[in-house]
């Protein structure tokens, strides 16, 4: 299954047994388990009513005599607490309790038993109380109206303790909001009071609303306003003070009614007129700590063949609406579709019949959100009972009284990787397990074997190119969630594709109208480009240290071109984000830049060490004297691939990787092929395996003429260098040429005499001894001192005794 849920509390395992033996302890021993069977008979009674921001869980149940109980569950301590009993037959709306467990609010309305009398004040329908439970003491009436109320204390984000004031925030059917101030003093030691309880100072915080939903972690109202007939949605940040600030307003593209009213996150909807929300659309809102915002909707049904569902990525300035086709026309759909906030991913569920992951931090392409319909286990693997998703990845079953809290399942998704035959799926899942964040070491060992037995299998994109963007990517983005406009995230620009069984259409939206600027840091410049390389690599040992060692031999090599590229991809990188990157460290920008490239590096030498591993090769295969293997065509062709991954990406390899890919070129490509490899610069020659390829090979006619190939195909410098260590007339007749070329470039012609000492020549060829003689007054004379470099022996006779070689080679004598 694609989710994982891990439960995180059950009302019926920590809650039930609590009760029995509290309930038993109260009936008395002269009726030994008679409050076990009053809670047994009304355990239908026992229902959830609330999840606070810090997560504890407050709950209700009704005894045999219809007194309402209140309790709270500690998510930390994992204890129950009585907090109130309301000794009346009533039927509770909402409860919250303050962060210090010293107020309770409740709102309750007359129970549905029918000839019950009217319990409530006069002309109420609701009634809302405040009552002092530290002790237990007073009880408070804040409202007493015929429409519902629903409550929620405030979670201030401080740690300050104890606070003097305490604000809670009342929600009205009558489509409005208030927050009241609750100033508390404590008096004959612990005991807390409400000051000044006549009077409670209070806000309007909002009003002419049809739809609200409660952000509990962030402390935010978000809320939907008709106003001329259009959709405003407005939020709401409260702070630690008594202050609340108006955090955007955007208009929004969905046709609402003010017939319906709806709250989200707000406790049970156990009050709220079923008949009339099964005909108000799936409307929610979620965020998470990258910034992201993200409206889904989804209207009423009107056909049973296909669904439409729209998500506004406020974040992005569009929407995607997607139209799910659902089977057949008598594809029978009894339940709504479940949206579920799983921080960097939505999921859009609709029981049987799909499963759609939606990539909410890179949403543009649809190729990067996995949609699974059909047969596909995954369709039915949630409860079919209404979930309600809250922050923090929880989600809530209301019918069953089970608070889980969802993850997406590495294991599944790394089976599903291996088995799905799609271009679409395996990119959209490669991104699913890389962002799950959990062992990413072994999650990038299991995508490296995959991708080692599946290299060519893509073709809509580049497999390593993308594993390599996507997991350094990855690596680093839980740091700084603003890294995601600045770094890519995925080697795919464009997607053309069809998804299988679901279509889109994209808008553009109005963004935000934010209420809050903020300051750009200034530009930096690191100059040191050798240096930033080798912080990269000692960065990368550093990683490393904990790992079995490398058996590919890379970093063994000085190999100032790659090296080059990491310096200047460090110094370019670091101030891109330093131009960027809003109230970040300058150290930690520094840090974080050098992370990145090690990963990107790290990524290439796993690819290649699995391979490595897997055919088994060993240190002797960068003789060149044997012949090839099968491992070493493998592995070759691994390497190509990486070459060509990274080439298209402008990324740097892996000091030394250039040698191997050149030494395992030589062993498996015939000749010809290995010189079209080399001009169309799939090959690189290094002067380090040019020197190892002269010093390991022969000179028998084959090794000669691949030397003499490789070495007319060397830059002049290398050439020069490389000629040295090869003992062959071919490349005296080189280091020759390159010599005459050397005296002669600046050679100022001087008159001589005409007569030439033959004694001093060993052959009377004249053409070839005036030259000689030439060349002789030129190394004598003092215009310049011309020296081969790394050759005192280079000179006219060595040039002579080249030439004549030559020309016998030549002639065949």
């Amino acid at each position: 299954m694609a989710l994982r849920l891990v439960a995180e509390f059950d009302l019926w395992e920590d809650v039930f047994p609590w009760l029995r033996v509290q309930r038993a302890a109260s009936a008395g021993a002269e009726t030994p388990g008679g409050g076990a069977d009053v809670l047994e008979n009304n355990y239908e009674s026992l229902r959830v009513l609330n999840i606070e921001r810090n997560g504890n869980v407050i709950y209700t149940y009704k005894d045999n005599k219809g007194n309402v109980f209140f309790g709270l569950y500690d998510c930390q301590t994992r204890q129950n607490e009585h907090l109130y009993t309301f000794e009346k037959d009533l039927q509770v709306v909402s409860c919250s309790v303050n962060s210090e467990r010293t107020l309770l609010a409740a709102s309750l309305v007359q129970s549905s038993k029918e000839g019950r009398k009217n319990e409530l004040q006069p002309g109420s329908k609701c009634l809302t109380l405040l009552v002092e439970i530290h002790p237990i003491n007073n009880v408070k009436v804040l409202k007493a109206v015929d429409s519902y109320i629903w409550v929620q204390f405030l979670y201030p984000h401080i740690d300050s303790h104890p606070l003097r004031e305490n604000h809670l925030l009342l929600i009205s059917e009558e489509k409005y909001i208030e927050q009241f101030h609750i100033q508390v003093i404590q008096e004959d030691g612990n005991r807390v009071v409400i000051k000044n309880s006549g009077h409670l100072p209070r806000d309007r915080v909002a009003e002419d609303f049809v739809w609200a939903q409660w952000d509990m972690s962030e402390q935010r109202l978000y809320y939907i306003d008709l106003k001329k007939s259009r959709s405003t949605l407005k939020c709401i940040q409260f702070c630690a003070d008594e202050n609340f600030n108006l955090m955007f307003e955007a208009p929004l593209d969905i046709p609402l009614s003010n017939s319906v009213f709806k709250l989200v996150n707000f406790g049970c909807d156990d009050i709220q007129d079923q008949d009339k929300l099964s005909k108000y659309p799936m409307l929610c809102i979620f965020t998470n700590h990258t910034g992201s915002l993200c409206v889904c909707y989804s209207p009423k049904f009107d056909s049973w063949e296909q669904i439409m569902y729209t998500v506004f990525y406020f974040h992005k300035g569009h929407s995607k609406t997607f139209t799910a086709a659902l089977g057949s026309a008598d594809s029978h759909v009894t339940k709504g579709i479940t949206f579920l906030n799983l921080d960097y991913y939505v999921a859009v569920y609709l029981p049987g019949h799909f499963f759609h992951l939606l990539n909410i931090q890179h949403p543009d392409l649809i190729c990067h959100s996995l949609f699974l319909t059909g047969n596909n286990e995954v369709i039915d693997m949630l409860p079919h009972s209404p979930l309600q998703s809250l922050s923090g990845s929880l989600v809530l079953n209301w019918c069953s009284g089970k608070l889980y809290r969802a993850f997406l399942n590495q294991s599944y998704l790394l089976q599903f990787l291996w088995n799905t035959r799609l271009d679409c799926e395996k990119i959209a899942v490669l991104h699913c397990v890389l962002s799950c964040g959990q062992n990413p070491q072994f999650l990038e060992a299991k995508i490296i074997e995959w991708i080692s037995e599946n290299v060519s299998a893509c073709h809509s994109f580049d497999l390593i190119q993308e594993f390599i963007i996507a997991s350094s990517y990855w690596s680093i983005y839980p740091e700084t969630s603003s890294i995601d406009k600045l770094l890519p995230c995925s080697s795919v620009l464009t997607w053309n594709a069809e998804i299988p069984g679901i279509t889109l259409v994209t808008e553009e939206i109005t963004l935000p109208l934010m209420k809050k600027t903020g300051k750009r840091r200034s530009n930096v410049y690191v100059r040191n480009i050798l240096d930033n390389a080798i912080k990269v690599i000692s960065n990368l040992e550093a990683r490393n240290l904990v790992s079995e060692p490398r058996l590919t031999p890379l970093f063994q090599e000085e190999d100032n071109h790659q090296r080059l590229l990491l310096g200047l991809m460090v110094s370019e990188l670091k101030d891109h984000l330093l131009r960027h990157l809003q109230g970040v460290e300058k150290k930690k920008i520094e840090q974080l830049v050098l992370d990145y490239i090690s990963k990107l590096l790290d990524l290439i030498c796993q690819i290649l060490e699995t391979s490595w591993r897997k055919h088994n090769l060993h240190p002797w295969v960068l003789h060149l004297n044997r012949q090839a293997s099968a491992a070493e065509f493998a592995v070759f062709h691994i390497m190509t691939r990486i070459l060509e991954a990274t080439n298209s990406l402008f990324l740097p390899l892996p000091p030394g990787f250039h040698t191997l890919h050149t030494i395992l070129g030589v062993h498996c490509l015939p000749l010809h092929n290995l010189l079209h490899y080399i001009d169309n610069g799939v090959l690189l020659l290094t002067e380090t395996a040019v020197m190892r390829l002269m010093k390991d090979l022969d000179n028998t006619g084959k090794n000669e003429k691949l030397k003499f190939s490789i070495i007319v195909r060397l830059p002049p410098v290398i050439g020069q260098k490389i000629c040295r260590l090869w003992d062959h007339p071919m490349s005296s007749n080189i280091i020759s040429r390159n010599h005459v070329k050397q005296l002669l470039q600046n050679y100022k012609k001087q008159p001589q005499s005409s007569m030439i000492d033959k004694s001093s020549f060993g052959i009377e060829f004249l053409p070839l001894n005036y030259f000689i003689a030439t060349l002789t007054n030129i190394e004598s004379s003092n215009q310049a001192l011309y020296t081969f470099e790394g050759h005192d022996n280079v000179d006219a006779k060595f040039v002579e005794e080249a030439a004549l070689k030559h020309t016998t080679m030549l002639l065949g004598l």
